[in-house]
């Protein structure tokens, strides 16, 4: 239980960019300052369960290094050399700047610039009502569930799936692709309660042995990109042995009779050869699996962030319809239960000023964009103006050297909106100052789980601070842009939203906390149909309804190989994973997630340090075609030899040479709809001499 606090304790809700979304308590000692935050106890999923990094919140907002005025840059980019000035002053020249190049190249000139600092529904997608009503270019938002959505939509037709909380009612959780100990730490809660209370196994399939490997009842480590071709070889064996439910197949699934013949050589042996396991592994899990009807899939994103990605999805996703486990509780598939929400966003993010003839700049490409890809500008103006929420580009972005290139241009400016100085906000002409999800009003949805909740305002905002709604508002007004939005508070946006959405108001989803918006059992085990038109899961992907670039993408489930294979200039694959206490660069300004996470590395197995004459601590240089850098070696053991990890993202004033590790990720955009292929990157290594 939790300790009892003399303070007063507000309820509030996690608003980073993590699919439990947890929900909080949190300590209020004064006006202007919190204390302890914890999961609340009476919320079924989080269940009073909530990471290190965010129990930790008090020293992120309380940190000495808030933004806390607006400024204006005076040196030269990236100098650090900057004039405070006052609110009204910034605002006018962000208008002042944004019509001039406006007036000059036309409104698609200016590219606002966002993603999940905030997944609040105000403050995070506000920035959408002035891009549509301005005209600005479009975002295509790729850079984090593009791949995988797009892999599982294929096959349900739907975003959703089983209530997670049936995880503990499972005899067979299977965690793949999610370092849920790092990410997303409630996967934990109830798969191990699943474990205590029935006896049930974990599987953990991912490409090292982290954290979440660590607790497994049985652990597969696979080659990155290679998951598709252990699903084909577990379905083998699963219809070689009598394991597939050939009655659910025949009532509920398209494809089901191709599917068994194409993947007739589809071995064990055949993909013990692609994915790095033993064919003896491969056997065990299918027979684990293809033996146990309440068996629970829980898929993540890590594995597909890669250029196979979302076929990687599709494969995977097909297990549970394969053996009809979809038929239990406790069992089926879950990746994102995004569909469940039902929301108009309309008054939000101004949909109803959408003009489709505008132009849509893939966030993944900004790099590319800002220096004059004409595969992403097409006919259109040069990006010359971005505001910029919520997201760290010059960190998190693919192909760093062209992202830095493309703000460092003297023609470009910028404005940042912040709570950091972060390495994008050393790039702004001008800096704004930005409240925590502590200091202003606003609305959470769920991912991985099936909750709505308020985010009420519990302290008042810190120095200068503004919320993204006020900044989005207040630039509104002086840009000339018109729409009722702006001239509403962010509670008034939350009650009309929930109004016209079918939700509880605002004032009574507050007084509640939260509300579960879980369906019914059958609508969410797709036992009255799947979400396609013939009501079926498809085995036979029809990759053209998930995007454009679709040619070539594999007719059933497999192993495609379009992934950026190792060979004797970069014999090594390497995956950015997630560390346990960062999140993307969220918390890496506060000094005990720096502490525990210590230093940018790059985790080797012995045979590979000794094959290149290193060891532990040494300092060797990595690199590929897009560049290179100096980063210290960790010898690690819980890999493939040819496998290596970077656990981040850490920003680049940590590295030795000053860039990120993303500096060696691609800005290819993957088929059928763009994302970014985090975990797809052929490296070498060589010792620094």
């Amino acid at each position: 239980m939790n300790e009892q606090s003399p303070f007063d304790i507000r309820a509030s809700a996690c608003p980073h960019d993590c699919p439990s979304t947890c929900a909080l308590e949190i300590e209020r000692l004064s006006d202007h300052r919190i204390g302890r935050v914890r999961g609340a106890e009476g919320n079924s999923y989080t269940a009073g369960v909530i990471c290190a990094k965010v129990a930790r919140y008090a020293e992120r907002t309380h940190h000495p290094d808030r933004l806390m005025h607006p400024m204006r840059r005076v040196g030269p980019k990236g100098s650090g050399e900057w004039q405070q000035i006052s609110w009204d002053d910034a605002l006018d020249e962000v208008a002042e700047e944004f019509l001039k190049r406006e007036a000059k190249y036309g409104a698609e000139t200016i590219w606002p610039y966002y993603y999940a600092g905030t997944m609040g529904l105000v403050q995070r997608d506000g920035i959408n009502r002035l891009r549509h009503v301005k005209k600005y270019s479009g975002q295509h938002t790729t850079i984090c569930t593009t791949l995988a959505r797009g892999g599982w939509m294929v096959g349900t037709g739907s975003l959703h799936g089983p209530d997670p909380r049936e995880m503990a009612k499972s005899d067979l959780v299977v965690i793949w692709g999610t370092n849920a100990v790092h990410t997303q730490v409630n996967v934990m809660t109830h798969a191990t309660r699943a474990r205590k209370d029935r006896g049930g196994k974990i599987v953990v399939i991912d490409t090292y042995r982290n954290a979440t490997a660590q607790t497994a009842d049985m652990y597969l480590c696979v080659n990155p990109g290679t998951d598709g071709a252990l699903a084909c070889a577990v379905m083998h064996v699963l219809f070689k042995e009598g394991m597939a439910d050939r009655a659910y197949m025949e009532k509920y699934t398209k494809g089901w009779k191709e599917l068994e013949a194409h993947l007739e050589d589809k071995t064990p042996e055949w993909a013990a050869a692609i994915t790095g396991l033993s064919p003896e592994e491969i056997y065990a899990f299918a027979r684990l699996y293809g033996r146990t009807k309440k068996s629970f899939l829980r898929l993540g994103y890590g594995f597909a962030r890669s250029r196979n990605g979302p076929v990687n999805m599709h494969a995977a996703s097909c297990l549970a319809a394969v053996t009809g486990s979809w038929q239990y509780e406790g069992g089926g598939a879950m990746h994102n239960n995004g569909g469940i929400y039902h929301w108009n966003k309309t008054l939000i993010e101004g949909l109803d000023a959408i003009d489709p003839e505008v132009r849509i700049l893939d966030m993944s490409r900004i790099g590319p964009v800002l220096t004059g890809d004409k595969t992403d500008l097409g006919d259109g103006p040069p990006v010359t103006g971005l505001l910029i929420q919520n997201t760290n580009p010059m960190d998190v972005a693919p192909e760093l050297g062209k992202v830095h290139k493309g703000f460092a241009r003297d023609d470009l400016f910028v404005c940042v909106h912040e709570q950091f100085m972060t390495e994008t906000a050393k790039m702004a002409d001008i800096l704004l100052p930005a409240t925590t999800f502590v200091e202003h009003d606003d609305l959470y949805q769920a991912g991985g789980q099936s909750h709505i909740m308020m985010g009420p305002r519990i302290i008042e905002p810190l120095g200068e601070c503004r919320s993204n709604h006020e900044v989005i508002s207040g630039l509104a007004k002086r840009l000339g842009a018109e729409h009722r939005g702006f001239g509403m508070t962010a509670t008034e946006l939350i009650d009309e939203t929930l109004k016209i959405s079918g939700w509880p108001d605002a004032a009574a989803l507050t007084e509640k906390k939260w509300h579960d918006c879980m369906i019914d059992f059958d609508s969410a085990h797709y036992l009255n149909g799947f979400a396609h038109s013939d009501g079926k899961f498809h085995f036979t992907p029809d990759w053209s309804k998930i995007g454009p670039n679709h040619e070539g993408m594999p007719k059933l489930p497999d192993h495609w190989e379009v992934i950026d294979l190792a060979d004797a200039e970069h014999p090594y694959r390497m995956v950015t994973a997630p560390a346990r206490n960062f999140l993307n660069t969220t918390f890496t300004p506060t000094p005990t997630s720096l502490k525990r996470e210590k230093r940018p590395a790059v985790k080797m197995h012995s045979v590979d340090a000794a094959a290149i004459s290193t060891e532990e601590g040494a300092i060797v240089r990595l690199g590929n075609k897009l560049g290179s850098l100096l980063i210290h070696v960790e010898i690690f053991d819980g890999l493939n030899p040819g496998t290596v990890i970077v656990e981040g993202v850490w920003p680049g004033k940590f590295f030795i040479e000053k860039i990120g590790i993303n500096l060696l990720i691609s800005a290819e955009a993957p088929k059928p709809n763009g994302g970014a292929a985090f975990h797809d990157t052929a490296v070498w290594i060589r010792p620094e001499r």
